[in-house]
């Protein structure tokens, strides 16, 4: 039977704060897990259907589209001599140790679902990398003769991420004893 530990205020923690710290880290694995098998499947099911710079409209807004990526956001290093995707593979690799060892620490659900999908979206662009020489991107959104950049499934849960991460810094971590690395100052 598990004992759970109360807080120094004696109360009981609530069961995700339970669950997000501590003993049951790697079940946010499994998000990541979601996140690469999500944005591999759709990369395999666009370069199946389209042509490399292919588009098929879904919306006046927003089309599929086939477009590869060699350098990181932005097309940040892409015209560079092909450095950049070793480059960008090794801070993916160092970024994904780093984050495994903060979900091992733990913290509350949002600040550990954040770090799951940052890791999730790193591995599935590192796939790309490692794969290919070059990140698939197929999500275009539009407007007359405006677009933003193409993006992908990883993209986009790094960026949802790094938004929980954002969001969850602004949290005060109230009843945290004072060595708690999970405590905002």
């Amino acid at each position: 039977m598990a004992m759970t530990r109360r807080k120094a205020s004696g109360e009981l923690p609530s069961s995700s704060a339970t669950a997000a710290a501590g003993g049951h880290w790697h079940r946010w694995l499994w998000v990541s897990l979601a996140v690469l098998v999500t944005d591999q499947a759709t990369k395999a099911a666009i370069l199946a259907s389209l042509p490399p710079g292919g588009e098929r409209p879904v919306t006046s807004f927003f089309s599929l589209v086939l477009t590869f990526n060699t350098g990181a956001a932005f097309s940040f290093l892409a015209a560079a001599s092909g450095w950049q995707r070793w480059l960008f593979a090794v801070i993916a690799i160092g970024a994904s140790v780093l984050i495994v060892w903060l979900l091992r620490r733990g913290g509350s659900a949002s600040y550990c679902l954040g770090l799951a999908l940052i890791l999730g979206g790193a591995i599935g662009n590192l796939w790309d990398r490692l794969a290919l020489g070059q990140v698939v991107d197929f999500l275009l959104f539009h407007y007359a003769r405006w677009s933003y950049p193409a993006f992908n499934v990883a993209d986009s849960a790094i960026t949802l991420g790094a938004i929980l991460l954002i969001v969850d810094s602004f949290r005060m971590r109230r009843g945290t004893p004072a060595g708690d690395p999970r405590r905002h100052p």
